[in-house]
């Protein structure tokens, strides 16, 4: 029998360690930051974490919370719901087992360093950037991006490397902003990559952002967007003061609709971006894909297999068990994870996938001593990047799967 899950003695005496507590709507977000472990508490259970908290037992408690709401508590049990979230350091005179802290990214990095990027004036600096671009752009509508700025180069070596060279730093600094507004707030945040769906993603796991105020969040969520916009909007201001047809102006204007390309993928929230994050807090969700998901599901089985009453879908449907303002967003925002899901992948078969395939056989039949060294460059640069994506993108779902 483990320690959690031994017998506790309503006189034993808990100490938790450091939780860090907020009030949200009608509920209390309680976390442990050390562990990036959080959870939505209703009022008395708050109660009950602050009353063990300020050294009461167990039963002592429990007590009070009966003489507070009139209601009876297993106060015993929730200390074990406690101690398996990592909450707990100790019951009574036993250790509790304490999981090791995943490590945060740049710990060097601490929030006094960065404490700027959340001050209330850089939001109006960017958006004074963005407007000053948009002027420019339509003053000097030859300066819009186009599809064809990308090839910038008559070598398609060179123009697939300096992309991919180009994307990976933009996407580096993407999350970057996400870890260093996260840290201005007191929260570690840890960069990795991740897949969504058929895409190779880095993200940045800033969990315990929940506990900050409202602004704060947001800025945390939309540092990422905020940054590739001001990279955008600072390279429109050198191109209108750039001669057009020279080499810098061919790269800047490339550099630009790489600045731009990722931001059409956040409008793709059913794939958890950025955006997807703004509108889970904006609505008050706690876990808007996870419940639209178990929704989705639910939708699918009623089609495959109908209840026999009305009593019984009612009883099975996941989101009647959510509070009255997460319901309609969730059930709203089944339909966009399904249909998003769908269109996405369907793409993906119809077009990314023979493209690709057509792109890494044309690659290895280019290769060989029978043609030149331009022909083998180019085609070591499409294994290289295209074929390196792929095999990154399935060793990454493997290990996070």
């Amino acid at each position: 029998m483990t320690d959690t899950a031994a017998r506790i003695d309503p006189s034993a005496c808990v100490l938790l360690h450091d939780l860090a507590v907020r009030r949200d709507r009608d509920e209390w977000i309680v976390g442990r930051m050390a562990t990036r472990t959080f959870v939505a508490l209703p009022e008395a259970g708050a109660r009950a974490v602050q009353l063990l908290g300020d050294g009461l037992s167990v039963g002592r408690t429990a007590e009070a919370l009966r003489a507070e709401t009139g209601e009876e508590f297993e106060v015993a049990d929730f200390v074990r719901d406690l101690a398996a979230l990592g909450f707990v350091a100790r019951i009574g005179d036993r250790l509790v087992p304490d999981d090791q802290s995943p490590s945060a990214s740049l710990s060097w990095l601490r929030p006094h360093h960065v404490r700027l990027a959340l001050h209330p004036a850089l939001p109006v600096l960017v958006g004074l950037l963005l407007a000053a671009a948009v002027v420019v752009l339509v003053r000097r509508p030859d300066l819009v991006p186009g599809y064809r700025d990308l090839l910038w180069s008559p070598h398609g070596s060179l123009v697939v490397l300096s992309a991919a060279a180009a994307g990976w730093v933009l996407l580096l600094a993407h999350e970057l902003a996400h870890l260093v507004t996260a840290r201005a707030a007191g929260v570690p945040g840890r960069m990795r990559l991740g897949t969504r769906l058929q895409f190779l993603v880095m993200q940045t796991d800033i969990s315990g952002i929940e506990l900050a105020p409202r602004r704060h969040r947001l800025t945390a969520y939309l540092a990422g967007i905020a940054l590739n916009l001001s990279v955008a909007s600072a390279l429109v201001l050198t191109l209108a003061v750039t001669d057009t047809g020279t080499t810098a102006h061919r790269l800047e204007s490339a550099a630009l609709l790489l600045a731009l390309l990722p931001l059409p993928f956040q409008l793709m929230v059913f794939t958890r971006t950025d955006l997807y994050f703004v509108l889970q807090d904006l609505t008050g969700c706690r876990n808007l894909y996870g419940d639209g998901l178990a929704y989705a599901r639910y939708v699918a089985r009623c089609a495959v297999r109908p209840p026999r009453s009305g009593r019984t879908a009612r009883s099975e449907d996941p989101s009647t068990r959510l509070p009255p303002h997460e319901r309609a967003a969730v059930r709203l925002y089944s339909v966009v994870l399904v249909a998003g899901t769908v269109v996405c992948l369907g793409f993906m078969a119809a077009v990314t996938l023979p493209v690709d395939v057509t792109l890494l056989v044309r690659a290895v039949r280019g290769l060989g001593p029978g043609h030149g060294l331009a022909r083998n460059a180019d085609a070591a640069a499409v294994l290289i990047t295209l074929g390196g994506a792929n095999v990154l993108w399935a060793v990454t779902w493997w290990r996070n799967r």
